[in-house]
């Protein structure tokens, strides 16, 4: 059994903050005077170093950062690859079916999605962050 086989693999909800994020071209401390008064960028590089990260603090997180906080919980970037890689090397197709294994749709499709929704986020932070300024 290979280290991603390895059934209760735990996901690293700190990091995933951290690389939707970064996805999304968000600084520390954007993300942190978003959550309030009572955060900086100190905290919020503490929390993306947390493996599980307090369900309200996560579902703010998710809020702001305009991500399912499922999406947080759970994504496994090195399942991500195994999926997509063998998405895209399975040659096999003598039953004219594709087989996603673990999840029901089509990966590419909801990256695609999410990705979309990471620019659309992108451009909302821009736009406040530029009231802001303008104040």
């Amino acid at each position: 059994m290979t280290h991603t086989d390895t059934p209760n693999k735990r996901i690293h909800q700190g990091r995933n903050i951290k690389r939707f994020r970064e996805m999304l071209g968000i600084k520390q401390e954007a993300l942190a005077f978003e959550l309030g008064d009572n955060w900086n960028q100190k905290k919020i590089s503490l929390l993306e170093q947390t493996e599980t990260v307090e369900k309200q603090v996560l579902e703010q997180v998710a809020k702001i950062l305009n991500v399912p906080a499922q999406a947080i919980e759970s994504f496994d970037v090195e399942q991500a690859v195994n999926i997509i890689t063998n998405t895209f090397n399975t040659h096999d197709q003598s039953n004219g079916m594709n087989v996603y294994p673990t999840f029901h749709f089509n990966p590419l499709d909801k990256m695609v999605e999410l990705y979309e929704r990471m620019l659309q986020q992108q451009q909302e932070m821009i736009e406040k962050l530029e009231r802001l300024i303008e104040k």
